[in-house]
């Protein structure tokens, strides 16, 4: 059974502490978008996963309550920064697999001002799921005085610098492209732009990274509306319908810890198994694929994801970023939305906000950031710890 995607909303993400919202709000602001981008009511909605990470464990139902009291199921989906993509998979699941015709995936994160911390739960971090990844960090490379997740993105660029050449302008170069991309994005977090230099002279946070290549803590939320081809039909909706051609998710495999590398704990050998698995069931490869939205958490994560995702050998995506085949004019566009590093990243919406930019893409509605004559895309999603998910668009 055939899935599409025939709604889509988000809110504009916004800096901690910068609205007066709570959750529910932004989620009831994204969802009703999202079924008025359909032209749905939520009573014709079925099932609802929620993604979140910072709210308490029914946070879902209140979101959902916002919308409306149908008393339909609503499940709480909680995959790092990954949680968005994995709500939009389930809400896939159960379309394909014929036990719902309309899911409405739900995503949203109210966060605080500051860097994320390294995933300990009440302080102690022998209990931390990512334990055993920082753990391979410090035995590498010690660990520093610095924000933890920045710290073991920069020592994967480190070593990708030693490894290949790498340069840091190279690096820069990703975070230069995004924040412009962003510019033309009314719902990113941050639409000034930077040249490569403004980049570099940015304040450290880990070295090789300045914060202009590193996401922000964020509030907002994202919305999808994924229903089956006979959902479509009844009410009318070809002219809306994003096809799901290829969806897959991978958490960490053993390459992730036996070679100590930050590189493979980060998640590049997760981020290859889940594209070629959903290369393998969409029948897409890479070189088919128009417009991308990838996880650039920080700006080595987009170069390692170019790897990972076969649009260039190991090694030489910097050289790729450098030579402009990743933005408007060149083989892809990655991250027309401006990503995370300028769109913003709110943990739980993140995955849900990169099927609204490609949807909007695939139907021509994405303005001036619109890739002309988009007609495939690809999503990639990823949370240390780790789960990286990898879906394939395409328009009906």
């Amino acid at each position: 059974m055939k899935s599409y995607i025939v709604g889509v909303g988000m809110t504009k993400f916004e800096k901690p502490e910068s609205r007066d919202w709570q959750y529910w709000d932004m989620a009831e602001e994204a969802g009703t978008a999202a079924l008025a981008d359909a032209g749905i009511r939520y009573e014709d909605v079925e099932q609802v996963p929620v993604g979140h990470c910072f709210q308490a464990s029914t946070a879902g139902q209140r979101a959902a309550y916002a919308l409306g009291l149908t008393g339909v199921p609503v499940y709480n989906v909680n995959n790092n920064c990954a949680t968005g993509a994995t709500a939009l998979m389930l809400a896939r699941q159960f379309v394909e697999g014929g036990v719902s015709d309309c899911v409405l995936a739900l995503g949203f994160e109210k966060m605080k001002k500051g860097a994320l911390g390294g995933g300990a739960d009440g302080g102690d971090f022998a209990a931390s799921p990512v334990a055993r990844h920082y753990g391979i960090m410090a035995a590498a490379h010690g660990f520093a005085a610095t924000p933890p997740t920045a710290q073991i993105f920069g020592n994967a660029a480190r070593e990708h610098m030693d490894r290949y050449g790498t340069t840091q302008r190279q690096l820069a170069a990703v975070a230069a492209k995004n924040h412009r991309h962003s510019a033309n994005n009314p719902n990113a977090q941050f639409q000034d732009v930077y040249d490569v230099d403004e980049v570099l002279a940015a304040k450290q946070v880990h070295s090789p990274l300045t914060r202009l290549q590193c996401s922000p803590t964020s509030d907002g939320a994202a919305a999808a509306v994924v229903v089956s081809e006979r959902f479509v039909v009844r009410h009318g909706l070809h002219g809306k319908a994003v096809e799901i051609v290829g969806q897959a998710m991978a958490s960490d495999t053993a390459e992730s810890f036996s070679s100590g590398s930050c590189i493979d704990v980060v998640g590049r050998p997760m981020s290859r198994a889940a594209a070629l698995r959903a290369y393998e069931e969409s029948g897409v490869g890479i070189e088919d694929v128009d417009v991308i939205e990838l996880h650039d958490c920080f700006s080595v994560n987009e170069l390692l994801t170019y790897e990972a995702l076969g649009m260039c050998v190991e090694g030489e995506s910097g050289k790729l970023v450098e030579s402009g085949a990743t933005t408007h004019g060149g083989r892809w566009v990655v991250n027309p939305s401006g990503g995370l590093i300028s769109k913003g990243h709110p943990l739980g919406a993140t995955g849900l906000a990169q099927a609204a930019e490609l949807t909007w893409q695939l139907r021509g509605e994405a303005g001036d950031r619109q890739v002309p004559g988009a007609s495939t895309a690809l999503a990639h999603n990823i949370g240390l710890g780790g789960a990286a998910v990898v879906t394939v668009l395409r328009r009906a």
